[in-house]
């Protein structure tokens, strides 16, 4: 690749020319965002699952363990494939586009994992359908994750971002209202697939009516191989910004996930519900955090427009450690229910704010690459958070599995927050494209300096 200047490449250059400028109808953004409420929906329902079939399945006092356990597991494909398919995509030429045809097939295996997660019998066999399942909706996520870069000029990113964060949270509680019917049912199995029939409606929604961006990118002679492993090339280090956002990203969402992937069993053990008690304690709880989060969305995306992407994220991290600490010490139901709507606020003001930064500093030809990659942090974050929860609530709680653990889990969970600000200090909010200009005009500028000097030698 030839240098320009100052480490300005002729790749960063075209990068000043490629994003979008026309505007998109509201509709299209609505469409676009909508995909995002399917995913969501399919995992909202099974992080309200995994935490009652695998206590079941498991030696007793272990439930937390086994959990962070199939949690890796599972996490180990979804890392390695989003990126890659994404990366695949941006090169992809097909009489659907080059995203489309991932989302089908994605779309349609998810249909048949979700099946074999709503029958599985034993922790093997759904660890083993989680997996699948963990390949195909990833699949179809990387190269979804490319239409925003793809679609949405540099004016509407905010509010697309917005609509991205509101679907994603609305998916996710979507999907635990439907699970939550198996309390009333005694029995998870219909509403289980259930869950990837909603996705499956919405994959065939992006199929017929997102239209297709950019053309993809050149191949240049390579093979698809080769393509493929370029998505896991060290050139991404250099975007620095990018890797640190990608980690605050992780870190936040793992924050969330603390909670979010743990609630129903904090209210079996720390105030001892019963499966009645959940089928309606359940459901309010995340309708409360549903309703807070998406209230918070637009008016935080309006907010970061006006003083910058980094103070509200700022913001959301100290709102969600504090409702991470207020539900650890919570002595009664309602105090719990005002922490849940703390880190329903903190989501929805970070989901609002943090896809359209993601979307501000990536480099926009590769956009299935960098999306699929900063994907990996809302794929791993309840891997990560599982990690430290599981364990601290099996270790305090122990075999009599007391409330002690999920309280103490929660409070030692608001770190996550920390350290998610931690990592934001060292992004540059810059738009790409207007970062590169400047570079690129300093290194002219230096440039002609230089010449200017030796000329008058």
């Amino acid at each position: 690749m030839e240098a320009v200047a100052a480490g300005v490449t002729l790749d960063d250059a075209e990068e000043l020319d490629t994003r979008p400028t026309i505007p998109l109808p509201m509709g299209q953004l609505v469409q676009i965002a909508l995909y995002w409420l399917g995913i969501n929906t399919i995992w909202g329902g099974m992080g309200i699952l995994i935490q009652e079939r695998v206590p079941g399945l498991v030696p007793a006092g272990q439930g937390g363990t086994y959990i962070a356990i199939q949690g890796f597991i599972t996490l180990s494909i979804a890392v390695l494939i989003q990126p890659t398919i994404g990366m695949i995509s941006d090169f992809t030429i097909s009489r659907w586009g080059r995203r489309k045809p991932y989302i089908a097939i994605g779309a349609s295996l998810d249909v048949l994992f979700v099946i074999g997660v709503a029958t599985s019998n034993s922790y093997v066999t759904l660890v083993v359908f989680l997996f699948l399942l963990q390949f195909s909706s990833n699949f179809a996520q990387g190269p979804f994750q490319g239409y925003v870069p793809d679609l949405v000029p540099a004016k509407q990113v905010g509010i697309a971002s917005a609509l991205v964060g509101s679907m994603q949270t609305l998916g996710f509680i979507l999907g635990g209202l439907i699970i939550s019917v198996g309390y009333i049912l005694h029995d998870f199995t219909v509403p289980t697939i259930f869950l990837g029939i909603v996705e499956f409606v919405t994959a065939v929604g992006t199929l017929l009516w997102v239209r297709e961006g950019r053309a993809a990118r050149e191949r240049k002679g390579r093979s698809w191989l080769s393509i493929a492993k370029s998505a896991w090339g060290t050139d991404i280090l250099r975007e620095r910004s990018f890797v640190n956002l990608v980690i605050s990203r992780l870190m936040f969402l793992a924050g969330v996930n603390a909670l979010i992937g743990f609630f129903a069993l904090f209210l079996t053990r720390t105030f001892s519900f019963t499966d009645d008690d959940k089928a309606l304690w359940v459901p309010v709880t995340q309708v409360i955090v549903a309703i807070v989060t998406v209230i918070a969305t637009i008016p935080s995306a309006r907010i970061s427009d006006r003083v910058g992407r980094k103070p509200v994220i700022y913001g959301a991290c100290v709102i969600g450690a504090a409702g991470m600490v207020l539900a650890g010490v919570a002595p009664n139901l309602p105090v719990f229910m005002v922490a849940a709507a703390l880190l329903g606020a903190a989501a929805g003001t970070f989901l609002a704010v943090d896809w359209a930064l993601m979307t501000d500093i990536i480099p926009k030809a590769a956009s299935g690459r960098y999306m699929g990659i900063s994907n990996i942090a809302v794929a791993s974050a309840g891997a990560v958070a599982g990690a430290l929860v599981g364990p601290i609530i099996d270790i305090v709680g122990g075999t009599a599995q007391t409330g002690d653990g999920p309280r103490a889990a929660f409070v030692v969970g608001a770190a996550f927050f920390g350290l998610s600000a931690f990592f934001l200090r060292r992004v540059d909010p810059r738009r790409r494209d207007l970062r590169l200009a400047d570079e690129l005009a300093t290194a002219e500028a230096s440039a002609a300096a230089v010449a200017a000097a030796s000329a008058t030698v």
